[in-house]
């Protein structure tokens, strides 16, 4: 047996023992990665830590410490509370406000995981105020940075768009973007509809007057975080119980808003948003670093306010994503990803090589870097490219698709971002939750662009 389909098996048998016998996955994957490469690839502890994802490492942390603070003195509650009004009170018209607002700023430039550490801690606070599916508020957000991602000044499509160029390919930058922006939205548009989308249209307009947050006890809403049944009405509110864990809505005898008062120390929370979004996406500075900053910064002037918030990084989040990560990164040095990728371009079918060159793209794309699988896979799909019989500017698009519309996977950035930025969920349960709707999107997906996009020929 191949070193490769080694290293292939061993990480199936993570993912049953994790899922079988509740350990983290991640401490599994470093055992993984610390087996698999001392005894099938040689590898020393140097070569199984190069694949350590240092800055995601920093961004997970540095946000949730960042938003942890935020959500402690208010400034989660204020923010949320002007969300509504930007909308005279639609919670339905929310999710897609922060689809539109991740993908206005992956279109100008920032890159995606940035603007989904920006945006998913405010999008999933809102979303646990006012017990909106936090998969569905979640798969809004990646979505809408995917969505944005190809635009022609975008990160995402100057990479494909400088690859396509360097390999002599035709190319189409508006085709990418616009493939990349329909499909984005057709999927968002689903996920509204299946997660309670609907739903949230027929409740209508909540009072924009009126609050059940989290300064004092509000009488006309329930603040337990027990467990129950889904959709099951909670006493004494107007709230239900959402996947397992107690999430509350404003009631109708709600008391005056005190979260709309500008304090201190939200203001300078606020500010330091406003600084890490132009730290991002005017400097180019780390999202990760630049958080911790501003939390250290923030803890120092209001230490009562931030006292538990370390304790609220999600420490479990890091270990997991670090960890299968890791063991990604021993995949990659041992030459797993190129002799997947190689074997699937030496098909003489180009249509069938095709659409395995797009699975291969989403499959690793859940676990690693979309970019640099979209790097590895177009420059394979090159020879086949060259006999004329598909065309270039569709199969491009399709792998552009295929390997960044799976981000929503708990184990890649975008969705490690959003596990990590849902407060009071069952973790566990929402993680399940996320690889399932990833594995869906996985399966799906690339079958559909292929469809779509290759084999009629475009381009």
């Amino acid at each position: 047996m191949s070193p490769e389909l080694i290293s292939i098996l061993v990480l199936a048998v993570v993912f049953v023992i994790a899922t079988t016998r509740s350990i983290n996955m991640g401490a599994l994957a470093f055992a993984a990665a610390f087996g698999v490469g001392t005894l099938v690839a040689d590898l020393d502890a140097d070569g199984i830590f190069a694949g350590f994802p240092g800055d995601l490492f920093v961004v997970l942390v540095g946000v949730t410490y960042l938003f942890a603070i935020a959500r402690s003195n208010g400034t989660t509650d204020w923010l949320v509370h002007a969300s509504i009004r930007l909308v005279r009170g639609r919670v339905a018209l929310i999710p897609w406000v922060m689809f539109a607002l991740t993908g206005a700023l992956t279109a100008i430039g920032a890159v995606s995981p940035a603007a989904v550490a920006i945006v998913a801690p405010i999008a999933l606070s809102f979303a646990a105020r006012y017990g909106i599916s936090p998969l569905l508020m979640g798969a809004m957000v990646v979505h809408g940075a995917q969505g944005g991602g190809f635009s022609p000044i975008s990160i995402y499509g100057s990479i494909v768009n400088g690859i396509v160029e360097r390999e002599k390919l035709p190319g189409n930058e508006i085709a990418l973007f616009l493939a990349s922006l329909i499909v984005n939205i057709v999927i968002a548009a689903v996920v509204f509809v299946l997660f309670g989308g609907l739903k949230l249209w027929a409740q209508g307009a909540v009072d924009t007057a009126v609050d059940g947050g989290s300064e004092g006890t509000d009488p006309g809403t329930d603040t337990g975080t027990g467990t129950g049944t889904p959709g099951e009405p909670l006493s004494g509110s107007g709230g239900t119980r959402e996947g397992g864990t107690t999430v509350t809505r404003p009631a109708p005898t709600a008391t005056p808003l005190a979260t709309t008062r500008l304090t201190p120390a939200r203001i300078a929370t606020l500010l330091s948003l406003v600084a890490l979004v132009i730290a991002v996406l005017a400097f180019d500075l780390d999202a990760g670093l630049t958080a911790i900053t501003l939390a250290v910064l923030l803890s120092a002037a209001w230490p009562e306010d931030s006292r538990k918030a370390v304790g609220e990084i999600a420490w479990p989040t890091v270990l997991l994503i670090c960890g299968v990560l890791t063991y990604v990164g021993v995949l990659d040095e041992m030459g797993t990803i190129t002799w997947a990728g190689e074997g699937v371009g030496g098909i003489g079918v180009p249509l069938l090589a095709a659409v395995l060159l797009c699975y291969i793209g989403a499959i690793v794309s859940a676990f690693a870097s979309s970019v640099g699988i979209m790097g590895a896979l177009i420059p394979l799909a090159v020879p086949f490219l060259a006999q004329g019989e598909i065309g270039a500017v569709g199969m491009v698009a399709a792998l552009a698709v295929s390997a960044t519309v799976v981000d929503v996977s708990p184990f890649s950035t975008n969705g490690a971002l959003v596990l990590a930025a849902a407060p009071d969920v069952d973790r566990e349960r929402f993680f399940r939750q996320l690889m399932v709707y990833g594995g869906i999107v996985v399966a799906a997906v690339p079958a559909v662009v292929w469809l779509v996009l290759v084999v009629p020929g475009w381009g």
